[in-house]
C-alpha cells in the first residue's frame, strides 16, 4: 500500500521533471473549458456563459512565477440562453459592445500560495477602464490523449461598476448587486 501511496504521489512530479526549464506555451482548449459569470437580479441569481475564449499562458511548471495569461473575451459571444437578457448586457448602459467588443486579462508574473495554488497578477479591461486583478488559480498537470495538458479553476470576484458596467439605471446595485464572480473551469494543452 505505501509502494502504491509513493508512486501515486511522484508520479506528477516526474512528470513536471521532464519538462525544459523554461517557459512552456499552453493555448486554452475551448472544447472542455467554461467561463461562467454569475450575478443577480432583484435577489434571484443568474449565470452566464463567455464563449470562445481565447487564451494563451506561458508558464514555467518548475519556476511557476515565470508565467504570462493573455486572455480575451469577445463580449457579443455571451450566452445567457434569453435574448431580452442579452440584448440588455450588450447594450449601452452595460458592456456597449458596439464600442467595446472584448474584455481581455493580461498578468506577467504568478505566486506560489500552496502545492498547486497560485495567484496571477495583472489587469483585467472591460469597457475603456482597466484595473488591477489578482486572479488566484489551482492548476493541475497531466496527460490527455498522449498530450501535456493542465487543468485551471478559479473563481473570482469583480465589481462590475468599477468597469463601467452599469450606467443610468443599470447604475443601481440595488437591483443588480456590484458584485459579479466569474468562474473559470479551463483545459489547455502545451504547444
Amino acid at each position: 500500500m505505501r509502494t502504491l501511496f509513493y508512486r501515486a504521489a511522484l508520479a506528477p512530479l516526474l512528470l513536471v521533471s521532464s519538462l525544459s526549464a523554461h517557459a512552456a506555451a499552453w493555448v486554452l482548449d475551448p472544447a472542455d473549458s467554461t467561463v461562467l459569470f454569475k450575478y443577480a437580479y432583484s435577489g434571484t441569481p443568474y449565470q452566464g456563459k463567455f464563449e470562445n475564449v481565447e487564451a494563451l499562458f506561458e508558464i514555467d511548471l518548475l519556476s511557476p512565477g515565470s508565467c504570462t495569461f493573455s486572455v480575451t473575451i469577445p463580449i457579443a459571444d455571451i450566452n445567457v440562453g434569453d435574448e431580452e437578457t442579452l440584448s440588455y448586457l450588450l447594450d449601452v448602459e452595460l458592456f456597449d459592445v458596439d464600442q467595446f467588443p472584448t474584455a481581455t486579462f493580461k498578468a506577467d508574473k504568478c505566486r506560489l500560495e500552496s502545492l498547486n495554488s497560485f495567484v496571477a497578477d495583472g489587469t483585467l479591461t472591460i469597457r475603456d477602464q482597466t484595473q488591477p486583478l489578482s486572479f488566484p488559480f489551482k492548476l493541475d498537470v497531466g496527460t490527455s490523449e498522449g498530450k501535456m495538458r493542465f487543468h485551471l479553476t478559479s473563481e473570482v470576484t469583480v465589481q462590475r461598476l468599477n468597469f463601467g458596467v452599469g450606467l443610468g439605471y443599470f447604475a443601481n446595485t440595488s437591483a443588480i448587486p456590484n458584485d459579479v464572480n466569474i468562474a473559470v473551469d479551463v483545459y489547455a494543452v502545451m504547444q
